[in-house]
């Protein structure tokens, strides 16, 4: 891939906002901010009125929502993680998008499903097809076979055809390796067999604390930089970044030494607007969907595997 601006590599970060506080983030977007790095930090638009899945803070809490303002206004994006921290139906999504464009003055272009939300759309086992969601059902015990709706005409919390009106990305598939395009080199791309969503894209697995400084270990970021690739760190800043008053030291190394390189640091959605400019709207194809799924379904297993040896 042809970098803007003559860059190497292409990196950026998804950040889930679950368990976010202006005073366990704020800090870690203030290095972030520093280093010359611009993300994306997803939000909640509407307070919740049930018991939280993961809590946090909202749009509707203002001094938050000033923060948000103020990232928006450095070139952050912010985007959506469903409509608050637990399920919503149809018509509380509605005034919750309502309200992140009265705030923000805009759609939000990128999302991501937030854990355990009966409105997530295409979750579960949605994610997959034939063989590959038996699979899936079998690996998680059938748990999750019933659990998602937002795509599920007829049901309370179907919102398909307003994610598709509104949303342009939305995140799917997470894989351990740094350089997310070698796992998904056609992102962003359409699924026909999913039509409410306009385009998916994929990410590189730094959910916590540990699985961030590992996935940008410092041979890793050499090989990213090396393969001219690009990354996008699923993640949540508010789980382990900043505790006690101070930034983990590691963390703030390992940004420090990839502030350094040549690397094109814009976030997502300015990243999957540039890799849709130059690769054109991609249609998936059964065999690469097939593929896609498998691979997934194999990192899952692999690294089920290898934190159970951690753990021994």
């Amino acid at each position: 891939m042809d970098w803007p601006e003559n860059k190497d590599f292409a990196f950026t970060i998804f950040d889930d906002t679950d368990n976010a506080t202006l005073e366990n983030v704020k800090p870690v977007y203030d290095l972030i901010d520093d280093l010359g790095f611009r993300t994306t930090k997803s939000v909640w638009p509407s307070r919740g009125n049930d018991k939280p899945i993961f809590g946090g803070d909202t749009c509707e809490d203002p001094e938050y929502a000033g923060w948000l303002l103020e990232l928006r206004d450095k070139g952050f994006e912010i985007a959506y993680h469903m409509n608050t921290y637990h399920s919503s139906t149809r018509e509380e999504i509605i005034e919750g998008l309502q309200r992140f464009n009265e705030i923000f003055g805009h759609n939000p272009d990128s999302m991501s499903n937030h854990t355990g939300c009966a409105d997530d759309i295409y979750w579960g086992p949605s994610r997959l097809s034939g063989l590959n969601k038996f699979v899936y059902n079998f690996l998680t015990g059938f748990r999750n076979s019933a659990s998602f709706f937002g795509h599920v005409e007829g049901s309370k919390y179907f919102w398909g055809d307003v994610c598709r009106q509104f949303i342009k990305y939305c995140r799917n598939f997470v894989f351990r390796d740094i350089n997310t395009l070698k796992q998904c080199p056609f992102m962003p791309y359409y699924d026909p067999e999913r039509e409410y969503v306009n385009n998916w894209f994929a990410s590189s697995d730094g959910a916590h604390l540990g699985e961030f400084n590992f996935l940008l270990k410092e041979e890793n970021q050499d090989r990213l930089e090396a393969e001219g690739g690009c990354c996008i760190v699923y993640t949540h800043l508010s789980c382990g970044f900043h505790e006690d008053g101070r930034l983990d030291s590691e963390f703030v190394t390992l940004m420090e030494r990839l502030s350094k390189k040549n690397g094109w640091y814009v976030p997502v959605n300015r990243l999957l607007d540039y890799l849709m400019e130059k690769n054109g709207a991609h249609k998936l194809s059964k065999s690469e969907r097939l593929k896609l799924e498998r691979r997934w379904l194999a990192d899952k297993v692999r690294n089920a595997r290898l934190g159970k040896r951690k753990n021994k």
